[in-house]
C-alpha cells in the first residue's frame, strides 16, 4: 500500500518544478502577444516533471491537481500566444494549492474541488482558435501502429478528414515524418503506438520532435501527437508527455475521444 504522504526528499523536486512553472507563467504573461517558445517548453517540461514526481510518490491530491493543471496548459501550447491574465491567475492558484499541500504533507490539506473545477473550465476551450483553413485544405495524418486491426480502425476513421498514411513501427514513422517535412507537406496529426518492434513510440516521438526543432519548429507549433497504448500506466504516460506528446488514448481506442482531441487541437470543426 502506498503511503499518501510526501517525504522531504520527494517534496524537494516537486517544489523546484513548481517554482519553474510559476516563473515561466509570469514570463509568458509579461511577454505580451508574442509567444516565447523556449519559456513555453520550460513550463511544459516542469509541469510534466511535476506529474512524474507526483506519480512516483502516490499522493492522490497532488497527482490529480497536477494532471488537471497540465490539461489546462494545452490551450496555451496550441494558441501560440501569451496566456490571458484570467488563465494565468487560475494556474497560479493551482500552483499555490500544490505548494500548500507540499508544505504540510502530514495535514489533510486544502480542499481542491473548487480549483479543480476552475482548471477544468480552462481546458475545454481555446483562447485564440486557428484561422479558418482554405477550402482545399485537408488534414494530413500519420498512423503508427504495428497491429493490423488497430491500424485499419484508425486509418478508416481518419481518412474521412483528409490524407492518412500508415507506418508499422517507430523507425518507419520517423522516416515518413522526415520525408514529409522535407517535401513541405508535414503531418498535422500523428497517432503513435507506444509498444512496437524496431523502435518504440517514445523514441520515435523524441526523434520527431528533434526533426522539427532542427527546422526551427518548436513543439507547440509542430504536429499534434496522440499516443495510443494498451498500458494504462501513469509512469508510461508521464514519459510520453515529457517527450512532448499532446494527448494519449488507452486501447481499445474510443473514436469519440479521439475526435474530441482533434477538435481541441483545432484540426476539425
Amino acid at each position: 500500500m502506498i503511503d499518501d504522504k510526501l517525504t522531504g526528499n520527494e517534496a524537494g523536486p516537486c517544489a523546484e518544478h513548481l517554482a519553474v512553472m510559476e516563473q515561466s507563467l509570469i514570463s509568458l504573461e509579461a511577454g505580451g502577444a508574442e509567444m516565447d517558445g523556449a519559456v513555453l517548453n520550460r513550463l511544459l517540461r516542469a509541469t510534466r516533471s511535476m506529474l512524474e514526481e507526483a506519480g512516483r510518490c502516490g499522493v492522490a491530491k497532488v497527482s490529480a491537481l497536477a494532471e488537471r493543471t497540465e490539461r489546462a496548459l494545452v490551450p496555451i501550447r496550441l494558441d501560440r500566444a501569451a496566456p490571458a491574465p484570467d488563465r494565468v491567475t487560475v494556474l497560479l492558484r493551482a500552483i499555490d494549492t500544490l505548494r500548500a499541500i507540499l508544505d504540510d504533507p502530514d495535514a489533510e490539506g486544502p480542499d481542491i474541488s473548487e480549483i479543480m473545477r476552475a482548471l477544468a473550465s480552462l481546458s475545454g476551450a481555446r483562447q485564440n482558435p486557428q484561422p479558418p483553413r482554405g477550402a482545399d485544405w485537408q488534414l494530413r495524418t500519420l498512423v503508427v501502429e504495428d497491429d493490423f486491426t488497430g491500424r485499419l480502425l484508425l486509418h478508416t476513421f481518419l481518412s474521412r478528414y483528409g490524407e492518412c498514411h500508415v507506418a508499422v513501427n517507430g523507425r518507419e514513422a520517423v522516416e515518413a515524418f522526415g520525408a514529409a517535412l522535407e517535401s513541405g507537406k508535414g503531418y498535422d496529426l500523428v497517432c503513435m503506438d507506444i509498444m512496437m518492434p524496431e523502435m518504440d513510440g517514445e523514441e520515435a516521438v523524441r526523434q520527431i520532435r528533434a526533426a522539427e526543432e532542427a527546422r526551427g519548429i518548436l513543439s507547440h507549433a509542430g504536429a499534434r501527437i496522440i499516443m495510443t497504448t494498451a498500458l494504462n500506466s501513469l509512469s508510461e504516460v508521464m514519459l510520453c508527455f515529457r517527450d512532448l506528446c499532446d494527448a494519449y488514448l488507452v486501447k481499445p481506442i474510443d473514436l469519440t475521444r479521439l475526435f474530441e482531441h482533434m477538435k481541441t487541437f483545432g484540426l476539425v470543426v
